[in-house]
């Protein structure tokens, strides 16, 4: 099957956030199965500086004027990636969305315009041998006018399908854009792509896609309602027949405490007992009391009210005085990184806070702490709790979303111990995040039952490898419709 996978980011090549992680594996996981897939994204500088500048190998014709295609390889893997080489529009200071001072790039409009429109003539033709996709994969609101202008003009053999890694990003510009896109106007409307005054990209992916898919199948259900739909959610309801929640994969490869090079004792289920060595170096490098009758809980994330971290504020004190230590890795909001940076001074034996992000301390917490703090106020999907769970760092989480799919929370009365990978709570309140953390902690004080819940957690599959044949099977009956 030839699918083309349109995204604004990718990893390695240029991140900001988790789109970039499923761009960069899901294509992969898609051609070890057998897949002819394909990554188009622009070229930014950080891209070009990755993989080189390439001889141009397509130039097309677009509202903008003539842009070239690079064609290259993505690194370490079989996958093909063409650049949108514009450098009006992508070569410039600052990240994919954002210039230096912060601030989003005034014509965001034309440039993930341009990203679209150049996706959909790729459907007709123009690349090297001619390839065309069947299979049209566009993600988040940056390519949602994709799905809109191949509806307009229906290429065959082709069907579209639109990935919502977050609704809350929408790409909401004004009415004008839909004539700086070069739209008709009769796309404006409430059952199109006009969203409360503005024209929106977002909208325009769910509308006008053949299938619409989403990071879990919870958050699926959530983004159908108020709470969580983003003022999307009528719409959504509206094609819930057309939408599918598919939890993202992780990367074994990088996620393996038996041969992460970041992690100083290597460990498997097997071999549990090692993974003590590196709470205590955890420790030691942190300045936290090296004392491994303390439960360690760990936390990597974005400092944000999104992600609970002021529950895990307000539940702290009282997570000091059971006997527990804290690991902290992230940044954010201002507040909440003066707020931990003064628990870390004022319990510095119990808290320790490094504030941005470390790769190596990443790996180093997930394999040496015993629990993992996830109080998410909602959450797509989350990868952490996968990574911490493959590390049987037992995950506690609030049941949202991709954490209510991937972690199995042990119940009051232990009657599913023999599945059970952590621990979950239902309110976002201090309230019910505190009542987990006492669980975890009476359990921790019972190896047996701890080690039982390790071994569970170690033996979940979160391979891309599962999601891409999830993904397959979704392709191959949209391609069996009439």
């Amino acid at each position: 099957m030839r699918i083309l996978f349109v995204a604004s980011e990718v990893q390695p090549l240029v991140k900001t956030g988790g789109l970039a992680d499923v761009a960069g594996a899901l294509p992969a996981a898609l051609v070890e199965t057998g897949h002819d897939c394909r990554i188009l994204l622009p070229a930014y500088p950080a891209v070009t500086k990755a993989l080189g500048r390439a001889r141009a190998t397509a130039t097309l014709q677009t509202r903008v004027g003539p842009v070239e295609i690079g064609e290259y390889r993505m690194p370490d893997t079989k996958v093909p990636v063409y650049t949108l080489i514009a450098p009006a529009l992508y070569e410039r200071p600052g990240g994919p969305y954002l210039n230096e001072q912060g601030q989003e790039h005034a014509d965001s409009a034309i440039r993930f315009g341009l990203l679209s429109e150049v996706a959909t003539m790729l459907c007709v033709g123009g690349l090297p041998g001619d390839w065309r996709p069947q299979i049209l994969h566009l993600n988040d609101w940056q390519t949602g006018p994709a799905a809109l202008w191949l509806r307009l003009k229906p290429v065959a053999g082709v069907r579209s399908v639109f990935s919502i890694h977050n609704i809350g990003y929408q790409g909401n510009f004004a009415p004008q854009s839909v004539d700086t896109l070069g739209l008709p106007w009769s796309v404006y409307t409430p059952d199109g792509a006009e969203f409360y005054g503005h024209f929106s990209f977002l909208k325009a992916g769910i509308v006008y896609s053949d299938a619409i898919t989403t990071v879990s199948p919870t958050y699926a259900e959530e983004i159908q309602t108020a709470d969580f739909g983003f003022g999307m959610d009528g719409m959504l309801r509206k094609r819930a027949d057309a939408l599918t929640g598919i939890v993202n994969g992780i990367d074994t490869r990088v996620w393996d405490p038996a041969g992460d090079p970041h992690v100083v004792r290597k460990y498997s289920a097997a071999r549990l007992g090692y993974k003590q060595r590196n709470k205590e170096l955890l420790q030691q490098a942190l300045g936290l009391r090296p004392y491994l009758e303390a439960p360690l809980f760990g936390v990597v994330s974005r400092l944000a009210y999104q992600k609970g971290i002021d529950l895990l504020v307000q539940t702290l004190p009282a997570l000091i005085e059971q006997g527990a230590q804290l690991a902290v890795l992230g940044s954010g909001d201002p507040e909440l990184e003066q707020t931990l940076s003064s628990l870390a001074t004022r319990f510095p034996d119990a808290v320790a806070v490094r504030l941005g992000y470390d790769e190596q301390l990443a790996h180093r917490i997930e394999a040496g702490a015993d629990a993992f703090v996830m109080p998410s106020r909602y959450e797509p999907c989350g990868l952490n709790q996968m990574y911490s769970m493959r590390y049987g760092t037992l995950p506690i989480v609030r049941a949202t979303g991709g954490l209510a799919d991937t972690v199995t929370g042990l119940d009051v009365k232990r009657s599913n111990l023999e599945t059970a990978t952590g621990f979950s709570f239902g309110e976002a309140t201090q309230k019910d995040l505190a009542g987990a953390l006492r669980q975890a902690i009476a359990v921790w004080r019972e190896p047996s039952v701890w080690r039982q819940m390790q071994r569970n957690a170690m033996q979940r599959d979160f391979s891309w490898r599962a999601s891409a044949q999830r993904y397959s099977a979704l392709y191959q009956d949209l391609l069996q419709r009439p």
